[in-house]
């Protein structure tokens, strides 16, 4: 005997949401039939899947297995669903798009008229969150695609390139380094470096844009937990940092004091994508996706 889709799901639930009442709920069942399927899935599978005591539910070492291969099972069903409905046409119903946060303010705004225009029956759901877990949803199903920047560990994802974004470094102005076209990363090795905090991958981006493992061999002096932060903290004269040229474009540094000069180093750069789960019959129209965010909304300015 073979689980059933229905009894795959109500595990996926219960592992969500840590609970037989909660899952319960979100099934749109009572408990104990929730209850029963998880117990009849055991019965298929063999070994316990969760332990249950009064704090909530805990999965096993079995359990967790197979809630990963759950969730596969899972989106897969759901991409066959929608492949079926959906035959032939491309960009239509639900679409659950992951953006990171240095991305979505820039490339979305001039994007998403176009998006609109073009495909009436798309009905697109965006997630704003860090790469890390933007990228495990896509793994997972969670999530169809997601917009990020590279390089980052894409294993187990196709992509589709969208564009190559430029990183510049962002002084105070009247610092001592404006008086040059270019900025060596060397020179900026002395300055209180201020760069996001942990989790952004630009971060990361803009160390290896310089050839820095960490500002000054040593941890920093401040972490801003956004783009727009990050520019009031240097236009303050607290440091220098760097920033994407699409928030520059945007105007993001136009909001404090501070200026902006190109880097003297070997493409710095950071590659923006969409990425998809590798098998999924969305994966033409995460290419879509990628040609309209491509071309930067320049039908929203014809």
């Amino acid at each position: 005997m073979l689980p059933t889709l229905r009894q795959l799901h109500y595990l996926k639930l219960l592992a969500d949401h840590g609970s037989f009442s909660r899952a319960a709920q979100a099934a749109h069942v009572t408990q104990p039939t929730l209850s029963a399927g998880i117990q009849e899935l055991e019965k298929i599978l063999g070994p316990a899947l969760v332990d249950r005591n009064r704090s909530g539910v805990i999965l096993t070492a079995a359990g967790e297995e197979a809630v990963a291969r759950a969730g596969s099972i899972l989106a897969q069903t759901e991409d066959l669903v929608r492949e079926a409905r959906g035959a032939g046409e491309s960009l239509s119903g639900r679409f659950r798009l992951g953006v990171i946060p240095t991305i979505a303010p820039f490339l979305l705004p001039p994007a998403l008229p176009v998006l609109r225009r073009r495909y009436p029956k798309l009905r697109l759901f965006l997630r704003e969150d860090l790469t890390h877990r933007l990228l495990a949803e896509v793994r997972s199903g969670a999530l169809d695609a997601a917009l990020v920047a590279l390089p980052y560990d894409t294993s187990g994802l196709d992509h589709a390139h969208v564009l190559d974004d430029e990183l510049v470094a962002a002084l105070p102005e009247g610092h001592s380094l404006c008086q040059v076209e270019r900025v060596s990363p060397k020179r900026l090795e002395s300055e209180e470096m201020i760069l996001l905090e942990d989790g952004h991958c630009l971060r990361d981006h803009a160390l290896m844009a310089c050839g820095m493992t960490s500002p000054h061999g040593r941890e920093e002096g401040f972490a801003a937990t956004s783009l727009a932060t990050l520019v009031q903290m240097v236009g303050s004269g607290l440091g220098v940092s760097f920033l994407p040229v699409m928030a520059v474009d945007a105007g993001l540094a136009a909001a404090a004091q501070i200026a902006v000069r190109p880097l003297e180093a070997d493409h710095p750069s950071r590659e923006v994508v969409v990425a998809w789960r590798s098998g999924s019959t969305r994966a033409q129209e995460g290419r879509l996706l990628a040609q309209v965010f491509r071309a930067g909304g320049s039908e929203a300015a014809a």
